[in-house]
């Protein structure tokens, strides 16, 4: 099937750019001498998840339990949930690891931490927990010099273990100069670093200090002290990161397959039938990139972006192309296709359940599958 014959809108997933963007990952962190966890919350894709195991990735990263179980059901034993769990979640996570996954766990909280403990002496279990950090990003985590890290350790009781510690350098994706990712990195690295030297001065064994975002793992110099990097979005990369000089055009390995549905001449504009559902309204890529707002048009078979024209507004199920020259009514006349480059990857991927893989050509080789919900 070619991907003109593609029922819209959809998924297309360039399998060549895929593979190139595993290996650019696995390299940077390989010259780093720590291991690779790669954050599946993007592709959320047992195929994604098995390409990044042959390149040398070692676990994977989930952000919802639904996903751990998905590549538990792949056959994935090391998986780390990375977002604060909650006591009604432990029996679910008991579960995963009944069937014989290593799963971690995380809280930056001492309630939830004492509910760890008190889980595993109920149950005879032996939950992993690792404690978050704010190493800048400020969406959740503990200072790593503050006090709380200390007593949210001390709730960690056996049979409930301490592993060690995890950080995300979210705001790294609001600079977009690579001098500035690194000074970034350093910061998640150092907050990182205290943090495990604070808990094993205290007598906590550590052995998991853990980082990462697709920016800082890519343009830290420095990885002394941590033992693995979590990054996501750069196994399909997007316009966010590309605004942000993180990626390129030609390496966004994930589009969307619209079709055109309308040209509004009173308007200035064309129709496409992807919208607000198809593409997300995510608009992160605005601040350094205006002109892309809910995505960038490509030619549907060549994937070669189409100069000037990008999707200005959407509705639920329309996407608005202004138009600027009129000779863009006879490039996209009514039925034909193009393919949009999304602003954020993880946001777009979530509303559809398959990648229609190409490799490098307008042929669709393969159909993947993908898990959503929590």
């Amino acid at each position: 099937m070619k991907i003109i014959d593609l029922q819209t809108p959809c998924l297309v997933l360039d399998k060549a750019r895929l593979i190139a963007n595993l290996d650019r990952m696995q390299a940077a962190v390989d010259r780093q001498g720590v291991a690779l966890r790669p954050h599946l919350k993007t592709a959320k894709s047992a195929k994604v998840a098995e390409l990044a195991a042959a390149r040398g990735a070692r676990g994977i990263t989930v952000s919802t339990l639904a996903e751990a179980e998905y590549f538990a059901d792949h056959g994935a034993t090391d998986i780390t949930y990375a977002v604060g769990i909650t006591p009604d979640k432990l029996s679910r996570a008991k579960a995963l690891m009944d069937r014989g996954v290593n799963l971690k766990i995380m809280t930056d909280n001492r309630t939830v931490a004492c509910a760890n403990s008190d889980f595993s002496k109920a149950h005879d279990c032996t939950l992993q927990v690792l404690i978050e950090i704010d190493c800048g990003d400020h969406r959740a985590g503990l200072q790593a010099d503050g006090p709380d890290l200390l007593a949210v350790a001390g709730a960690v009781e056996a049979p409930a273990k301490l592993l060690g510690l995890l950080t995300h350098a979210g705001h790294s994706y609001g600079v977009d100069t690579a001098g500035q990712v690194a000074e970034i990195a350093e910061q998640e690295r150092a907050a990182a670093v205290l943090a495990a030297s604070r808990l094993r001065e205290a007598g906590h064994d550590i052995s998991v200090v853990s980082v990462g975002s697709t920016p800082t793992a890519l343009f830290a110099s420095d990885l002394t002290g941590v033992t693995e990097v979590r990054a996501g979005v750069y196994v399909f990369f997007d316009v966010d990161q590309m605004s942000r000089g993180v990626c390129t055009a030609d390496e966004i390995a994930l589009t969307v397959l619209a079709s055109v549905i309308g040209h509004n001449r009173a308007a200035n504009k064309i129709l496409l039938d992807a919208g607000g559902l198809a593409l997300s309204k995510d608009r992160s890529a605005d601040h350094f990139a205006p002109r892309a707002h809910y995505g960038l048009l490509c030619d549907a078979e060549t994937g070669t972006l189409l100069p000037e024209l990008s999707v200005t507004s959407v509705s639920q199920e329309h996407g608005h192309v202004v138009v600027e020259d009129d000779r863009a009514y006879d490039l996209l006349p009514i039925g034909a296709k193009v393919r949009i480059l999304p602003i954020h990857a993880c946001m777009t991927a979530a509303a559809y359940d398959r990648y229609n893989v190409v490799d490098g050509s307008a042929e669709v080789t393969d159909t993947w599958d993908r898990c959503n919900g929590w």
